[in-house]
This record gives structure tokens, sequence and C-alpha cells, in this order.
């Protein structure tokens, strides 16, 4: 996620690292080769994978679990809201525009998200379909992240392979949370959000704004995506 308005690219270190990723032809990492087709996974070649323009998991659960339940609230940018992103200082604009930002995404009062810059972006899809997906945290550990489908309790359970954990594969320089208002009828809006809480340092937790309840969200990479014979 990357601060950026009407072209205007800012120099942050959480779109440094997804522009190395974007830029290189191939990736050598710990456990794979993602070839510009399609790669196997160093454990038995079991999992096929096609690396894909990077996209984004907003997700949910325990920093050092390497399986779970509750996949169910995960959700999926499959662009970088950052660069799609609006200013806090650009909050009324968005406003008297309807709620229709400049990228063509629509604005909810009632459930809205700010990246570590103060960025107010779209909400991700929810929620994340089932599958496997290459995740990385553009650190030192990149896992295939299994997403099973629902279950009969309504639940999606999710397990990440080789012993990497949630905290592993999460890119610590993009920070997200999700607003929404504390009580009912209540009012929850980026106007209340204070500007000189951004940007958010590095796995740091994301402000809480006034008339809100917060939710933060660990942000993972994704590079490939798991594909059938």
């Amino acid at each position: 996620m990357t601060k950026k308005e009407g072209g205007s690219l800012a120099r942050s270190a959480c779109h440094l690292f997804i522009l190395v990723l974007l830029l290189l032809g191939s990736f050598v990492l710990p456990s794979f080769h993602l070839s510009r087709s399609q790669a196997h996974a160093a454990t038995g070649g079991q999992t096929k994978v096609q690396r894909i323009s990077t996209q984004f998991i907003a997700a949910l659960g325990d920093p050092g679990a390497t399986s779970g339940s509750g996949a169910q609230s995960w959700g999926l940018w499959p662009l970088d809201p950052g660069p799609r992103g609006v200013e806090l200082n650009s909050y009324k604009r968005l406003k008297d525009a309807g709620g229709i930002a400049p990228a063509r995404w629509k604005f909810d009062g009632s459930d809205w998200w700010l990246e570590e810059h103060g960025l107010i972006m779209e909400q991700p899809t929810f929620p994340l379909p089932p599958g496997k997906y290459v995740v990385t945290g553009a650190r030192d550990v990149t896992a295939v992240l299994t997403i099973h489908p629902v279950d009969g309790n309504g639940d999606r359970r999710w397990e990440l392979d080789k012993g990497a954990t949630l905290y592993d594969v999460t890119h610590l320089a993009c920070r997200s949370a999700r607003y929404t208002p504390a009580g009912i009828g209540g009012s929850c809006s980026p106007a209340n959000a204070q500007k000189t809480a951004f940007p958010v340092v590095p796995g740091g937790a994301m402000p809480s704004v006034e008339g809100c309840t917060k939710q933060d969200y660990a942000v993972l990479i994704v590079i490939g995506l798991g594909v059938e014979d």
C-alpha cells in the first residue's frame, strides 16, 4: 500500500518492497522459484503455483499460529489499494463526490479502512476465496497459504505450510485497519482521525478514531496462486 494520490508517489517502505517484487523478472525465495509461468513447491512438487501480479490479503488471527479458523473474515485486494486511496485531507471532497473516489471505488461511511499513511482505502473483497496462495511478508519467509472451503458450521479454516506463522508472512510495513461505528447510530468518520498519528511505524498498531471501533488486519503479499494440473 503506497501513499499516492493524483499520480504522486510516496516514498514508503511498504511501496519500496512491493516495487522490488514487481520489477523482478523471477522470484528466488527461500523455498520457491517462481518463473514467469509456473513453478513447484520444494516439498515434493505437490503444490503447483502460477506467478501473478501482486495482490494483498487482509488477515485476522494469532500472529504465532500456523493454522486456524475464521478465514471467512479475511479479504482480498486484487489491486494495491494504496495508490487508489484518498488522503484524509481530501475527505470532504470525497463526501461531496457522493463517496466516489477518483479510482471509482465507493466509500462506505459505516465500514471504512485506513492504511499506514492515513489514506482512506477501498474495502477488500470478502470473503477470501478458498484455494492456495503463495504469500510472503517480504522478509525471510514465503509459504503456501491454504484457505479451505466453508464447512457445515460456516467456518473456513486456513493453514500455512513449512511451519510458517502468520507473523512470518505479514508485511510489517503495510498497516491496515477497519473502522465501524462504536454504537448504534453513532458517528464514525475519517474527519475524526488524527493526522499527526501517521505514518504508522512498521509493525505498529493503527491509531484509534473517536466514535469508531477499530480492527487491525495483517497484510499478506500474494505473489502466486495454486493451479490444478
